[in-house]
């Protein structure tokens, strides 16, 4: 064996185990900010490695990632519990929160009706889309944090985003996705998914963060 090819397993090696000792310690005992900046040096010279990022860097990028992953977690959590309780699923949802639809110029338009004071948790969205609440005030939750939201408002919905809506009043909430069938439950399907598993491959911020590669 050449001995580049030896350094480069011994720095697989050396990599590996590295990860394998810092994931069971931030699991086990974590951390603070400022006593994982010091092992982060001390491992560093230690091992004489060069990285091509700074170790603020890594943290936040860690950070968000463990942020996102939680917040998955219990969203997910949530729409179950949700979906456990009796009318909350099914055709009994959509009496209540009825949905019109319309297809136009290569466009599916959603108009949907929530009531209010309704806890609400949708399905994770495909595409990137335009949203106009045209009636009501409600708040929303998503991996990007919480907000708070008054008619008339407009906004876009990114690729990924799955969100917890609580209506303080009656809403009226359209969207419009450009796409090219006239199907509805085409449409439905192209539009959103309830797995991030099923979103388009390379646009799941999370899976993007977690292949940036810090070395």
């Amino acid at each position: 064996m050449e001995n580049d090819d030896i350094e480069k397993e011994i720095d697989e090696l050396i990599g590996k185990t590295t990860e394998l000792t810092i994931r069971d310690q931030v699991k086990n005992n974590p951390l603070t900010r400022e006593e994982s900046k010091a092992q982060f040096v001390r491992i560093t010279e230690q091992l004489g490695i060069k990285h091509s990022f700074d170790f603020d860097e890594a943290y936040d990028i860690g950070l968000e990632i463990r942020r996102r992953n939680d917040f998955r977690k219990k969203i997910n959590k949530l729409q179950e519990d949700i979906t456990k309780i009796p009318g909350t699923s099914g055709e009994a949802i959509h009496k209540i929160n009825p949905v019109k639809h319309t297809f136009a110029g290569g466009c599916y338009i959603r108009e949907i009706y929530n009531p209010a004071n309704e806890l609400i948790v949708t399905k994770i969205h495909k595409k990137e889309h335009p949203f106009f609440l045209m009636k009501g005030e409600m708040s929303i939750l998503t991996e990007e944090g919480i907000q708070h939201i008054k008619a008339p408002y407009q906004g876009v919905t990114k690729v990924g985003t799955k969100r917890v809506i609580y209506t303080h009043e009656e809403c009226i909430f359209t969207t419009v996705h450009a796409i090219n069938t006239t199907s509805i439950e085409e449409a439905e399907e192209e539009i959103a998914c309830m797995r991030y598993e099923d979103l388009p491959p390379g646009s799941d911020a999370l899976e993007i963060m977690k292949k940036i590669n810090l070395k």
